[in-house]
């Protein structure tokens, strides 16, 4: 009988022979074990499934098939999924800390209601070495509303419940997690701020090689949720943060 862990991890990836194994470091490290790892491999002809398969864990289940991009590989992740939580965290994105499957865990212990559970980002290169915070910080109060001023959670630091999720829509090439994230939002009944940073985000990952066509869809995503003027009025306030960035820099 194939019993039911606590948080799914699903991990795409598609020639990430570079990054991989700090992907896999990261979460053979972790304290907290009642977890699974599912690995969506898009037909790597790299040395990706070599590096996988070198680093053995009872709980990672591997599955390596052409896809038709990454969030096809996602929905793959999401229909073998046996956890009651499910998180994403892809090639090259690591957890911040040994104990931060042991954060979420616990928020949803003392919690058992919750349906998502979110923490802070920061940025690392391919090194691992510290970059700086996500531009965003995630606010105490979490809805879907939140997300009219852009993705203030990052994907990979936001837990949710099985319950609330849904398939990405394949139609969005490189912001479909924005889409999904607003999905589980309008679903969820109770969301937990970690007030901690649990992921590092790989500064060179798809969306960030993409940002203009991703900011594209991103416009179309939220001018479906928010309405086509309030997204114009709060892109020019989007225009004015980073170029604030910029100067700082």
């Amino acid at each position: 009988m194939v019993t039911q862990p606590l948080i799914s991890i699903i991990t795409v990836c598609r020639n990430a022979e570079t990054t991989i194994g700090a992907t896999l470091k990261s979460v053979d490290e972790q304290t907290f074990t009642d977890y699974e790892h599912i690995i969506i491999d898009g037909a790597s002809s790299d040395a990706t499934l070599s590096i996988i398969k070198s680093a053995p864990n009872e709980r990672r289940r591997l599955s390596s098939d052409p896809d038709r991009g990454i969030y096809d590989a996602m929905n793959r992740g999401l229909e073998r999924a046996r956890g009651r939580y499910v998180i994403f965290l892809n090639a090259g994105d690591r957890f911040h800390s040994p104990t931060t499957l042991n954060l979420y865990a616990s928020a949803i212990s003392v919690n058992p209601e919750v349906d998502i559970v979110y923490g802070e980002t920061d940025i690392v290169d391919i090194n691992g070495n510290y970059i700086g915070p996500r531009h965003l910080s995630a606010p105490e109060v979490l809805t879907a509303e939140s997300f009219a001023d852009g993705m203030l959670v990052c994907h990979q630091a936001f837990m949710a419940s099985i319950r609330i999720t849904s398939y990405y829509d394949v139609r969005y090439k490189f912001s479909s997690d924005y889409d999904w994230c607003i999905r589980c939002l309008q679903r969820s009944r109770l969301n937990i701020n970690l007030n901690a940073v649990t992921i590092d985000y790989l500064n060179e990952g798809e969306t960030t090689r993409n940002r203009s066509r991703s900011l594209y869809e991103r416009f179309k995503i939220m001018s479906y949720y928010f309405g086509a003027g309030k997204s114009i009025r709060r892109h020019f306030s989007f225009l004015r943060r980073y170029i604030k960035r910029r100067n700082r820099k």
